[in-house]
């Protein structure tokens, strides 16, 4: 079974429940899931809105690609999300992406791994190298850390910690 990583986030209510609560689903889906920090961060490209709660989960699984965008997406409706509705970039109430797929590449209409603003979104990289410090990048074989070292301060904090752009947690 491929190790997959997600990305959870949102920023309306309460996020930060709302991402343990979409969290306890992810495990029935996920086989020894595991859940990063929760982090805090400034809206990017919309930025006329509340900041974000952030997550990263991984574990196993036994769905494909595809398969798992759409219990994603099914998840992410059932915490209120409505992406027909909602501004692109703009507050939701739940945001779940495949980040990472063992160390498949996909380049399909609706799904890109790895996720193409990974190794651009401190928000998306501190909470995966949390769980995996070592991770590569399947596409160019270099290590997220490099990727997290060569970015610039965006703002980003643990929820409990209150530390900024932390890289080692």
């Amino acid at each position: 079974m491929p190790l997959v990583y997600l990305g959870l986030g949102g920023n309306r209510g309460d996020a930060a429940a709302t991402l343990r609560a979409a969290f306890a689903e992810l495990s029935l889906l996920l086989k020894e899931a595991r859940l990063s920090s929760l982090w805090i961060s400034r809206a990017r490209y919309y930025e006329a809105q509340p900041d974000f709660v952030n997550a990263v989960c991984g574990g196993e699984t036994t769905l494909s690609p595809t398969e798992l965008l759409g219990e994603l997406h099914r998840i992410e409706a059932r915490f209120g999300r409505n992406r027909v509705e909602e501004i692109r970039k703009g507050p939701r109430s739940l945001d779940l992406d495949i980040l990472l797929y063992g160390n498949r590449l996909v380049v399909q209409e609706n799904l890109v791994i790895p996720h193409v603003g990974l190794k651009e979104r401190k928000f998306a990289l501190l909470p995966l190298l949390e769980l995996d410090p070592g991770i590569i990048d399947p596409a160019s074989g270099r290590p997220f850390m490099e990727y997290l070292a060569a970015l610039p301060p965006q703002g980003i904090y643990q929820l409990d910690a209150g530390r900024y752009d932390l890289v080692g947690a």
